[in-house]
């Protein structure tokens, strides 16, 4: 089996994909893996590597990056940290490391600045031809009709695409209005200041630290990451007068560093300050418009939910234009991009939220029990399950999708405890491990889910029939039996697998169904829930 799609010819206009961030940098290299051309636009004159800002990729992204050729490099350049530690003043309040179920090919989060991911990604967009990246392109207008949209733009062109995914980032007000796309929510009065410090800190560099109330800070917060490079990002939260080239000129910002990292050499390599926000869009999809990422949706950056969760927003967008496009599902499916990655943007908007509420209670009751958590926290290990540092990025799991064929054997119980993931079964990511492919050759479990539609069989599965049901939907679907994947079991245990049992893989790695002794018509039903083709349009 191919480690890539090999679908036909595109049947239309490329792909239109505005904004040239991550997400639409991912968005872009996703189509191509489907065989479908994008012209990427974005109305900088060109890449503009400042700051560190979104640092922390988690270990799924890294997955989905490894599809285009770039997460094993992202990785292999980043900070791996495997431990979170929260602090109450000058008392450990708790550290949890995370889970890993099956044999995952990365670690649960690597720190590398978004500057450095970015020129990864650029290195496979200049080796992809079927992706045209062009910079200093303004757009002023958007029109769409039945066959495809078309994109004004500020120099009097035009650009005609089949479909358009809006990657504009946060700033992005004016594509917004022009979409007619609410984008409600709250803004935090409070400030974050950022700066990245290039300095010798040893034991601090494979953990992420988080402070509350701590006496060089007093009142609020500090988060600490360490970075490449000897560089260690450090947020500050600061009343909402702050002003940080007043505090740099005084002196004053250089004691605040100092009152972390003592009498030592250091460097700032980038500084600023964010007001966060809490906001999502009203509607992800308008038709032959996707939008994704920050033009999505805005959360708090704790937990590391921003881009991590626009890379998901990528993959969710990508293989269902080009299952569309290819003629293998209706349009239909479209509807669940929006169904899907904005129930995601909503629940990171719930937990990022609480988050907040935490860390900048809104009212003195909640700055009372706030302070009464952290103070019990130190000797109370039921009062740390209420210390609200961030919940870490995670997938969304699909589980009440209309994709998705529900399993009674293995109900959703909800959200695991922090630094967990739940058991394997429908809507869940696939747990990835390492399989020995049909021709002998090592690969990922997750990779080859990445082809098309997968089917994982058990031994007591009748082949024959699950291979004709696959073989009547259109589209890539592959048949792997576990048994001859997983001689070691490493998989077939993480999934909790029986030998009866059909798991149906979609091409984002989730889980569309566990079917149980299935005749052709079970698996069959469960391919094209899983394409779209019993939702009705919107």
């Amino acid at each position: 089996m191919s480690t890539d799609p090999l679908p036909g010819a595109w049947p239309g206009a490329p792909v239109l994909v505005l904004g040239a961030g991550p997400v639409g940098q991912t968005t872009a290299l996703l189509l191509a893996r489907w065989g479908v051309p994008t012209i990427m636009v974005d109305q900088r004159p060109h890449r503009d590597p400042v700051g560190s800002k979104a640092i922390c990729q988690q270990r799924d992204v890294l997955d989905v990056w490894e599809a285009v050729g770039a997460g094993r490099q992202i990785a292999d350049e980043g900070v791996t940290w495997t431990t979170a530690r929260t602090f109450y003043r000058d008392d450990e309040l708790f550290s949890y490391d995370f889970a890993e179920p099956g044999r995952p090919a990365f670690p649960p989060f690597v720190n590398i600045s978004q500057t450095r991911t970015e020129e990864i990604l650029d290195e496979r967009i200049a080796a992809e031809p079927l992706v045209d990246l062009r910079w200093g392109h303004q757009v002023v207008a958007i029109d769409q009709d039945a066959t495809g949209v078309t994109v004004q733009l500020a120099d009097g062109g035009q650009l005609r695409g089949s479909y358009l995914v809006v990657c504009g980032g946060a700033r992005c007000d004016e594509l917004r209005s022009l979409l007619g796309v609410s984008f409600d929510g709250h803004s935090f009065d409070d400030r974050f200041l950022i700066c990245d410090i290039r300095t010798d800190l040893p034991t601090w560099a494979t953990e992420r630290r988080f402070y509350f109330d701590p006496e060089w800070n007093p009142g609020r917060q500090v988060l600490i990451h360490p970075c490449p490079d000897d560089t260690f990002r450090i947020d500050w939260q600061v009343p909402a007068d702050y002003d940080l080239d007043a505090e740099a000129a005084s002196g004053a910002l250089d004691a605040r560093i100092r009152k972390i990292i003592g009498d030592r050499d250091y460097e700032i390599v980038w500084k600023s300050v964010y007001r966060f926000h809490s906001r999502v869009v009203d509607r992800m999809r308008l038709d032959r418009i996707l939008i994704a990422g920050d033009a999505a949706h805005l959360v708090s950056p704790f937990g590391a939910r921003g881009l991590n969760t626009g890379v998901f927003d990528a993959e969710n967008a990508a293989w269902k234009i080009a299952y569309v496009g290819h003629g293998w599902a209706p349009e239909a499916l479209l509807d669940t991009y929006h169904t899907e990655r904005h129930a995601a943007a909503c629940e990171n908007l719930e937990v990022t939220t609480a988050t907040m509420d935490f860390l900048v209670p809104p009212d003195e009751e909640r700055t009372r029990r706030r302070t009464d958590i952290l103070t019990r926290a130190a000797s109370d290990p039921a009062a740390r399950a209420d210390v609200d540092s961030g919940r870490l990025s995670e997938p969304f799991w699909y589980v009440d999708s209309s994709l998705t064929t529900a399993d009674p054997r293995r109900p959703f119980a909800g959200r695991p405890p922090r630094g967990q993931v739940p058991p394997a079964g429908p809507g869940v990511l696939l747990p990835d491990a390492p399989i020995v492919t049909p021709d002998g050759d090592h690969g990922r479990a997750r990779a080859f889910a990445r082809d098309g539609f997968l089917l994982l069989t058990g031994a007591s599965t009748d082949a024959t029939v699950v291979r004709a049901a696959a073989a009547a939907v259109p589209g890539p679907v592959y048949v792997l039996a576990l048994d001859e994947i997983d001689p070691d079991g490493t998989l077939t245990t993480a999934l909790g697998a029986r030998p009866d049992e059909v798991w149906v893989l979609r091409p984002d790695a989730h889980i569309a169904a566990v079917l149980t002794e299935p005749a052709g018509d079970d698996i069959t039903a469960a391919l094209t829930r899983a394409t779209g083709h019993h939702v009705t349009t919107q």
